[in-house]
């Protein structure tokens, strides 16, 4: 019987990739490649050291990091994020970079510089559940985040994960340079509009 004992922390994971990354790489591999390099120099990496951030590994068109704080992982999500959708706005839509953040807080297994465990795979999930520069995150750190970040957090209720056990509750963040943001103001301002409109009709009908 081994006795050999398992490394474990808590640690917020964040997990990121590139939304549409074998289209942009077939028209136009070099061009990609190195646009996402500058990305990673200027804005990536640079943000998670700001934070505290431990780059665990990256693929191709992803990352894996370890933060030791929620809020940590949600301000650099959220940064990077709004720092992308400004840099796009002068690019056009078939060659924009667009990342998918995932992030969870979780007990995880260390294992020399890599990390395993539930805490990783449900991050990784969450991330494919992301819109294109999106950002969804799990319940504890949506909890662990409210009123310490300018962000909001939209429930999408529970959603069943690949190979994940339970159903998890899912929040999607919407920040300032989310386009899904602008739609919900555009939305409630347009409500706000018709009633305004529907209240002004019925005073000149007195």
């Amino acid at each position: 019987m081994s006795t050999e004992r398992v490394e474990r922390r808590l640690a917020a994971i964040f997990a990121a990739d590139v939304a549409g990354y074998s289209r942009l790489i077939g028209n136009d591999e070099a061009g990609t490649v190195a646009r996402l390099r500058a990305l990673r120099r200027e804005l990536i990496d640079p943000e998670i050291a700001k934070y505290k951030g431990r780059i665990v590994k990256t693929t191709g068109d992803g990352l894996l990091v370890e933060f030791g704080s929620v809020v940590d992982a949600a301000r650099c999500a959220a940064e990077v994020q709004q720092e992308m959708a400004a840099r796009n706005t002068s690019v056009p839509p078939e060659h924009r970079i667009e990342f998918r953040i995932g992030i969870n807080v979780g007990d995880i297994i260390i294992e020399g510089d890599d990390i395993f465990g539930d805490g990783v795979n449900i991050a990784a999930r969450l991330e494919g559940l992301a819109e294109p520069g999106g950002i969804c995150v799990s319940a504890r750190v949506q909890e662990d985040a409210t009123g310490k970040i300018d962000i909001i957090f939209e429930d999408i209720g529970e959603q069943s994960l690949k190979n994940i056990a339970r159903p998890i509750r899912v929040y999607r963040v919407l920040t300032r340079g989310s386009g899904l943001l602008a739609a919900r103001t555009a939305l409630a301002e347009s409500k706000e509009r018709a009633v305004d409109r529907r209240l002004a009709v019925s005073e000149h009908e007195r």
